[in-house]
């Protein structure tokens, strides 16, 4: 066992002393980058940031009836700009506050993290151990961890084939906790000798402007923000807003080069409300809006891999549009479709649309002559905790990719009976642009089989009631009218 995953089976464990009270793994996580942030600064002998009586000493050296004030004043001193200088130590604590109710809980939790080995010579490891702390938490989740942790495997691949460069806007515009800027920084950096190989001005733009994410929750924001800064990675272009709507950093997120997301799946509380989403306007699911953002967000010539649900290769309507503006903007050239079970919320049937814009400044039509899709859900085992997906499960795909990140590489259709298939924008369009195309035989059982926890049973059933009520929404808004809106809250209710 490597050192990081020794460290991150020591903090989950304990997580149980905390469960008892009613903590959610969240919760957990989110008390455990506070207090991680201390001790980290500490190992690294870097608190010049952090005020000393708020410091881990301090806190390590308060008596015990007065350890949890001291950690709520710190709590609160930490996240206020007037206070401390440093934006990135204010934002990872801004409104921040504890769950901790008993000082003796608190004195265990700081006593544990103090007495782990810290392996301090070796900065990755902090990050190493963060990141196995999100996956345990995505692991023990049951509701929706897929919407902000995408499987690290996952990640690796798509950037493996993107071939990240440097001098290159990396946008993710649902950044969840990271994984794909940390990736991608990561794929750059084995590169160019950790950028030591670039020159002084090219090291300036990687450091502060390659990478560039939006995250719209809070506490994910949170933690996003802590594993860029474990990962050595300065947050200059990423913001908490929501990116579909205006902001003050939507000029940051025009012209990229390579878009890399994993959007959340589901009902947006609302349409998009900004003007040039065209298409997606008035769609109330967050995947459609999604797609069209990184459609125009992409410079000309640029490229993106996004993971999105089925929905949206077969909607109709504003789904169709969608995939008319995609194959018309854009040469959509590859399709993975994935297994079920990846995703740690079970039954999320998911894809991943690889596309190019092009490079004209007013698209014409057919930018897209044929896509590439590869099942490689159909058949596939049952992926999940105990058979858990590799790299390895991956090989067959990556190779028949290609080294080509814009999907020109040659390549072999393995015909009705192969998992990689081309099909013209001719036939595509005989199907009525449904991109939703399987030719093999499915016999894998349901993700769902076997469930036995009642978390677990009553989650599919929310999901179930979701899809449906998505479907509700669709209908709704393609019939129109002015009673659209209170139609769906209606049925909402």
């Amino acid at each position: 066992m490597n050192p990081a995953t020794d460290l991150v089976n020591k903090l989950w464990r304990l997580c149980a002393m905390l469960r008892k009270d009613g903590v959610t793994y969240q919760q957990y996580v989110t008390e455990l980058t506070y207090l991680l942030f201390l001790k980290m600064a500490s190992e690294q002998k870097d608190e010049s940031r952090i005020p000393e009586k708020y410091r881990w000493s301090a806190l390590k050296s308060a008596p015990e009836t007065e350890v949890l004030q001291r950690y709520r004043q710190a709590l609160i001193a930490l996240g206020d700009a007037k206070e401390i200088k440093d934006l990135s130590v204010v934002a990872i604590f801004q409104n921040a506050s504890t769950i901790m109710r008993e000082p003796a809980n608190l004195r265990k939790l700081i006593n544990a993290i103090d007495g782990l080995h810290w392996f301090s010579e070796e900065r990755d490891a902090f990050g190493d151990t963060y990141e196995g702390l999100l996956q345990k938490m995505a692991e023990e989740t049951k509701r929706g961890a897929g919407q902000y942790f995408t499987p690290r495997v996952l990640i690796e691949v798509i950037v493996n084939l993107m071939q990240p460069r440097p001098g290159e806007v990396i946008q993710d515009p649902a950044a969840g906790t990271g994984g794909f800027l940390i990736a991608a920084n990561q794929y750059m950096k084995a590169r160019t000798d950790g950028y030591f190989g670039l020159e002084s001005a090219q090291q300036e733009f990687q450091l502060h402007s390659a990478l560039r994410g939006i995250e719209n929750v809070q506490d994910t924001y949170r933690l996003l923000l802590m594993n860029l800064y474990l990962h050595q990675i300065i947050p200059d272009h990423v913001g908490l807003a929501d990116a579909l709507s205006p902001s003050g950093m939507q000029a940051k997120f025009k012209n990229a080069d390579l878009i890399l997301t994993n959007p959340p799946f589901g009902p947006a509380g609302g349409p998009p409300t900004r003007d040039d989403l065209t298409i997606t306007d008035r769609v109330s699911s967050y995947q459609l809006p999604f797609v069209e953002h990184c459609i125009r967000a992409l410079a000309l010539g640029g490229r993106a891999a996004i993971v999105v649900p089925d929905n949206v290769l077969f909607d109709d309507g504003k789904g169709r549009q969608l995939r008319q503006r995609l194959m018309n903007w854009c040469d959509l050239h590859t399709i993975l479709r994935l297994p079920t079970g990846i995703f740690y919320a079970q039954g999320v049937k998911t894809n991943v649309l690889f596309f190019t814009r092009s490079k004209e400044d007013a698209p014409a039509t057919d930018a897209t002559e044929a896509v590439w899709i590869y099942d490689m859900r159909s058949g596939a085992p049952a992926y999940g905790k105990t058979n858990p997906l590799k790299l390895a499960n991956f090989d067959d795909f990556v190779a028949g990719f290609g080294d080509d990140p814009y999907g020109r590489g040659a390549r072999r259709n393995q015909g009705e009976q192969g998992r990689f298939r081309r099909f013209t924008r001719a036939e595509i369009a005989t199907r009525g642009d449904n991109l939703d195309i399987t030719w093999l035989k499915d016999d894998s059982a349901s993700s769902e089989d076997g469930l036995e926890a009642p978390e677990d049973i009553a989650a599919a059933i929310e999901r179930h009631l979701s899809a449906a009520m998505e479907e509700i929404r669709a209908l709704v808004e393609e019939l129109g009218g002015d009673d659209a809106a209170v139609a769906t809250e209606e049925a909402d209710q």
